[in-house]
């Protein structure tokens, strides 16, 4: 039974519990990824660990990789064997656990926080969304769509917040109390959780899987994954695996790109696929494909454009406030959120003014825009960096501003229509299947960006020339996009019409 009665602006209480869940969820992940790779790079006086930054950026690449890849078996283990408020309230306290990890002085326990927040936004990340749904599975109109904008809002304003607060105090006062005020924030949200839980009625209580039999099989799964994952770990941490970040990036995003190529093609040779079904498995290809190559740009938010904050950004600006001089390079990772939040009434109302005109752009011509303003955000920061050569000095804080508003236009014109889309393309019977590939595409993104953060970072006479590199690889990819939106749209047919794209 699900909740009915409006109790929250108008929508079922639970929509509360589950938003202030995930904005603390948020608060805690962007608090942490603020101070990530300048903790891994500071000096060991400052409080770091003294990484160079290629390094630093392959950590980074790997962490943020895995948290999405870690949404499959966290949905699967949700599906099967423990129900999604329990993954959630596990997840949670995983975050929580992982946080304040990090917070101790030793290099082999951050490394371990690392995992357990891994671990655990794999466990709440897919399945929160999946509440918010249930609670609205009799309501498929404006409704809502309202109540999921209820529930991003609630994303965006944690992830706003947080490097304002975990951002300050880690690189003001000390890294590892800010990573602290990250895991105190997850606390804060899986008590909420705990305590007003109730209001979700039973949804994502129970387990999909009621077979017996089949239960049976997936715990012994589970059991065996338990066991390989601590035999690795035990290998790790007593040296009898030597892991090197950079290597193992690259090996990850080897693998991952391989499982895209294998299931894909196996869907094509193997599922018996009609004519239509297969011209839309086309369509999916290239979203996944389009969307893979924005993360891998938009994330280095958490990598490059931090390194550019920190090291070639002016941060006078309210700096008499601080002993530095300077205000905490960390508060531009608030920026994004901040646009998002201002952005998104302004875009949604575009959308229907044009769909009401009849010249709303379709999902394909979409993609390419958010691929191109990608683009022409690291050209911002290509003149930025070829200023700084030529002049000396520092950039203003205006050139990393409106390289995060290019971004974020872009993301707003791409990532709202991805997954509606993914679940309108998929032949039902692949339409899971579908949905983890997406989420494979985004985790490739993110391991791509790390690897691309730790090189610009590494080098800053070179920076131009990798900026204007991922200036092309945004604006050709959204060209040929475009180029091919016209027979994407024919391909997705009766399921483009039905998104309104």
């Amino acid at each position: 039974m699900t909740a009915t009665t409006g109790t929250f602006l108008g929508h079922p209480r639970g929509l509360a519990t589950l938003f202030f869940t995930e904005f603390f969820e948020r608060f805690s992940y962007y608090g942490m990824r603020a101070l990530l790779v300048l903790f891994l790079t500071a000096p060991l006086a400052a409080g770091g660990l003294n990484i160079d930054a290629k390094t630093a950026g392959a950590i980074y690449g790997i962490y943020a990789g895995a948290v999405y890849l870690f949404s499959l078996p966290g949905g699967w283990l949700a599906d099967r064997l423990f129900g999604q408020q329990t993954m959630i309230w596990v997840g949670g306290l995983f975050i929580a656990l992982g946080n304040f990890l990090l917070a101790v002085p030793m290099v082999s326990v951050f490394y371990l926080g690392l995992v357990a927040i891994v671990i655990g936004t794999g466990c709440l990340k897919p399945n929160i969304s999946a509440i918010v749904g249930e609670l609205y599975r009799h309501d498929t109109g404006a409704r809502r769509d309202a109540g999921f904008s209820i529930f991003y809002m609630g994303i965006n304003l944690g992830a706003t917040i947080a490097p304002l607060v975990s951002g300050t105090i880690g690189e003001i006062f000390n890294y590892r109390l800010g990573f602290a005020t990250a895991g105190l924030a997850m606390l804060l949200g899986v008590a909420q959780f705990r305590l007003t839980a109730r209001h979700l009625h039973g949804a994502g209580q129970s387990p999909a899987q009621s077979d017996t039999q089949v239960r049976t099989r997936d715990w012994r799964i589970f059991l065996g994954m338990i066991a390989l994952a601590a035999a690795v770990m035990a290998a790790v941490l007593t040296g009898v695996i030597t892991i090197n970040p950079e290597s193992l990036a690259q090996v990850m995003r080897q693998w991952m790109v391989a499982l895209a190529v294998v299931f894909f093609g196996g869907i094509l040779i193997f599922g018996k696929l009609t004519i239509e079904e297969r011209r839309r498995i086309y369509v999916i290809i290239a979203f996944v494909i389009a969307s893979m190559l924005f993360w891998a740009g938009f994330e280095q938010a958490g990598s490059t454009l931090n390194f550019f904050a920190r090291d070639l950004t002016d941060r006078s600006l309210l700096g008499s406030w601080f002993v530095s001089g300077e205000h905490p390079a960390s508060w531009y990772q608030a920026v994004n959120p901040t646009y998002i939040i201002l952005l998104s009434p302004v875009f949604a109302a575009i959308w229907m003014r044009l769909g009401i005109k009849r010249l709303d752009p379709s999902a394909p011509v979409k993609m390419a825009l958010g691929l191109t303003l990608l683009g022409l955000g690291f050209a911002v920061l290509m003149l930025a960096s070829q200023l700084i050569l030529v002049q000396g000095g520092k950039a203003g804080p205006q050139w990393l501003l409106l390289a995060y508003l290019f971004h974020t236009c872009g993301e707003l014109c791409l990532s709202p229509i991805g997954l509606s889309n993914m679940t309108k393309l998929a032949p039902q019977r692949f339409a899971g299947q579908m949905m983890g590939t997406w989420f494979l595409g985004t985790a490739i993104g993110n391991l791509i960006a790390g690897l691309a953060g730790g090189d610009v970072g590494s080098e800053v006479n070179g920076m131009p020339g990798k900026f204007l590199q991922m200036t092309l690889i945004g604006v050709v990819s959204g060209l040929v996009m475009f180029l091919i939106s016209g027979k994407l749209r024919r391909w997705m047919g009766s399921a483009d019409e039905r998104s309104a794209s």
